[in-house]
């Protein structure tokens, strides 16, 4: 869960991430839609590690960038909450948990590479 997200809930901030790769997803009424995959995206106002990847839907704004696999993009987008998890009411079964997300991502551009400090692995 990505829990340092619950504080700043509804607001719109600057990011910076990794692309992966593009992707696809089944969309409003079974169409499909194509994705972006970002990996350890960090809040630019404090440096913090907000997320280790991140799926977001391609925009026109990301388009227009045409990037390759592994260029550092920072971007804008806003925090909401969203549920997530198994529901099946025959069987009373309920695993629906809160999470946080970016959502509607603007303003992208290719940034500065960057890499992120590894936590000391606790087996050591």
């Amino acid at each position: 869960m990505r829990i340092g997200l619950k504080k700043e809930l509804g607001k719109r901030k600057k990011f910076k991430g990794l692309f992966v790769r593009i992707g696809r997803k089944t969309g409003f009424n079974g169409f499909s839609q194509e994705t972006i995959l970002l990996k350890d995206i960090i809040d630019l106002e404090n440096g913090a590690l907000v997320t280790d990847h991140l799926w977001l839907n391609l925009t026109k704004g990301f388009e227009a960038l045409s990037i390759k696999e592994g260029v550092a993009l920072e971007f804008e987008a806003r925090i909401k909450e969203y549920t997530k998890g198994y529901v099946n009411s025959r069987y009373k079964i309920d695993q629906q948990k809160k999470d946080y997300k970016l959502s509607h991502p603007t303003k992208f551009k290719i940034a500065t590479p960057y890499q992120i400090e590894k936590k000391p692995d606790l087996a050591d």
